[in-house]
């Protein structure tokens, strides 16, 4: 597949969710995550980094684009604890995955928060689904009135 057939189908929702500016760190994960972030360097956001050399862990990350297409939620575990040291403390997680059933998309979820994520937003599309998270402590709290 090339890269720009890519970069259409998982690169536009996840960006679009996001809402990143080309000024922000972003660390793409999963399996073609070099290729994606050669997607985002062609598009301008230079400071986007591939898993693989994203450097040492330092919480320099704003944005984390997660690549789980074919993989399982249980592998997510591993790869979130890995990834939670590259991220700031305000940092967003976005996570494209394979259509799923309503309980595989309830365990993302959970294993998202478990991790002090929010889960802010979803949507479907045609081949998969994107769910964008942010860092408990950056989501600000509603007070009663």
């Amino acid at each position: 597949m090339s890269t720009s057939v890519v970069g259409d189908r998982i690169i536009d929702p996840m960006m679009a969710i996001a809402n990143c500016s080309t000024r922000q760190r972003i660390v793409v994960v999963g399996a073609k995550s070099m290729e994606l972030m050669m997607e985002l360097h062609r598009r301008g956001y230079l400071l986007a980094a591939a898993a693989g050399n994203c450097g040492l862990p330092a919480g320099q990350y704003e944005v984390a684009l997660v690549d789980w297409r074919r993989r399982t939620l249980h592998a997510l575990d591993a790869t979130m604890d890995w990834l939670d040291d590259f991220l700031g403390p305000r940092a967003e997680l976005v996570i494209w995955l394979d259509a799923q059933k309503t309980a595989a998309k309830e365990a993302l979820r959970a294993a998202v928060m478990k991790r002090g994520f929010v889960v802010l937003q979803g949507a479907e599309h045609p081949c998969g689904s994107v769910v964008l998270a942010r860092r408990s402590q950056a989501v600000p709290v509603q007070q009663a009135a």
